[in-house]
């Protein structure tokens, strides 16, 4: 997965970057539920796999920016950061969430 260097980037590219690896991430996590009910648990875990690689990225993202807030730098506040980083929070409880249920089904042989 690639390594984001945001100081190259505009605070636009910033957040359409959040946006972009968290909405994969979140559009993996609900196709690993539809997997795992067709009974593909392999592909599940698979793609719950790849969803953890591209919240890595938006993490990385996410904490950089934070790291340069805590420096002195100025973070640009916008609706649109406040969207990226809704997108970003959900798609990490709906991850946690999805795989504490396929580990139960799992349990249940569901």
């Amino acid at each position: 997965m690639e390594n984001v260097n945001i100081d190259e980037l505009t605070s636009e590219q910033i957040n359409f970057m959040l946006i972009l690896h968290s909405g994969n991430a979140r559009s993996k996590v609900i196709q690993a539920l539809r997997e795992y009910r067709e009974g593909r648990i392999e592909e599940a875990d698979n793609l719950l796999a790849d969803a953890e690689k591209d919240l890595h990225v938006a993490h990385q993202i996410h904490f950089k920016m934070v790291q340069q807030e805590a420096s002195g730098e100025k973070v640009e506040f916008a609706l649109l950061l406040m969207h990226a980083e809704d997108h970003l929070m959900s798609t990490l409880s709906m991850k946690e969430l999805v795989k504490e249920l396929l580990e139960l089904f799992k349990i249940k042989k569901l």
